[in-house]
């Protein structure tokens, strides 16, 4: 009986000790590895292993279809050095990003003031400016195309019909076929998707100001202007910060509104870095050379990345 009891001890205690020894050598949190070992299979396959293959894509003359040899760094010298169209991209999708996450800023901002003064139908308003973000983007901005089409064109009929705006003489414009107009017509319907995520991020921020420092400051005899220099604006400086850099990743990305809009066009005037990388490489089927145009975005959302997070760590200092 002794003996079988030793038996029963050695191998009820047998699991305990390889997990302890496990604890050993793993540390711990073996456990919390266990949960995050899910998702990091996710981002494995689903982002790790897609850039990886990108850049080697990236590094090679590789077609749609056939097998292609490494080349080194011969594609993004090409771009740079030789392609003009990625060079109007370039400067297409700087001035597209910056003057959108501008627009959104500024009237997300005010839009998010509003919202919080609002009294009558408080929550109608907070709900209703959500739709242009939720809405699906292919079908809002089919609609958009519309709009701007040059034919049955609201836009035009209204400066052609309605008074007194047809005395004006406006119009009828070409709004995708003129360059200068489609690249601000994109921008337009870009801006307008964007807002509600500005406007409802910083509305919860703005949730989030105590109370008693603007009674503090109205105390101290400070108006409207004083109040929101010295307390509103530093305290959401963070918020800000993140909410453009998001918008900035987002808007640099951006493929189905100018894709929907004008697919690069016209004379490649709206041409994003994700259209005409999907142009050169899946429509072209060079895709060694669509993905280094598109791989070409990541430093530059690498400096906007570094840039937001250092302007989020900065320590706010205000008062009245």
């Amino acid at each position: 009986m002794a003996i079988s009891a030793q038996k029963d001890a050695l191998v009820l205690t047998e699991p305990a000790s390889t997990r302890q020894r496990w604890r050993q050598a793993v540390g711990p949190d073996i456990d919390g590895y266990g949960f995050v070992l899910p998702a990091a299979i996710i981002m494995v396959c689903l982002v790790v292993y897609p850039f990886c293959l990108a850049i080697w894509f990236s590094l090679s003359d590789t077609l749609i279809g056939e097998p292609g040899r490494f080349i080194g760094l011969e594609n993004f010298i090409y771009i740079i050095t030789m392609d003009d169209i990625f060079l109007q991209t370039l400067r297409n999708t700087l001035i597209f990003a910056t003057v959108s996450v501008v627009l959104k800023g500024v009237f997300g901002l005010g839009a998010a003031l509003l919202l919080q003064r609002a009294l009558r139908l408080k929550r109608f308003f907070r709900g209703s400016i959500l739709v242009p973000f939720v809405a699906p983007t292919g079908l809002t901005t089919l609609g958009w195309w519309l709009i701007f089409d040059p034919t049955y064109s609201h836009i035009n009929w209204i400066f052609a019909n309605v008074w007194p705006i047809n005395l004006l003489g406006l119009g009828p414009f070409q709004w995708l076929g003129n360059p200068n107009l489609a690249l601000m017509s994109c921008i337009f319907v870009n801006f307008w998707r964007g807002l509600p995520f500005f406007a409802v991020t910083i509305l919860a921020g703005l949730m989030s100001i105590p109370e008693q420092l603007y009674e503090a400051a109205e105390t101290e005899g400070a108006n409207t202007a004083r109040k929101f220099w010295h307390i509103t604006l530093p305290l959401l400086r963070p918020v800000l910060a993140i909410v453009i850099l998001f918008s900035t990743i987002f808007t640099l990305a951006d493929f189905n509104i100018v894709y929907v809009l004008t697919r690069g066009g016209p004379m490649n005037a709206t041409h994003l870095f994700a259209t005409y990388s999907f142009t050169v490489g899946i429509l072209n089927h060079e895709i060694g050379l669509g993905a280094a145009i598109s791989l070409f975005l990541f430093p530059v959302l690498l400096f906007v990345v570094i840039f937001q997070l250092k302007m989020v760590r900065k320590d706010s200092s205000y008062g009245v």
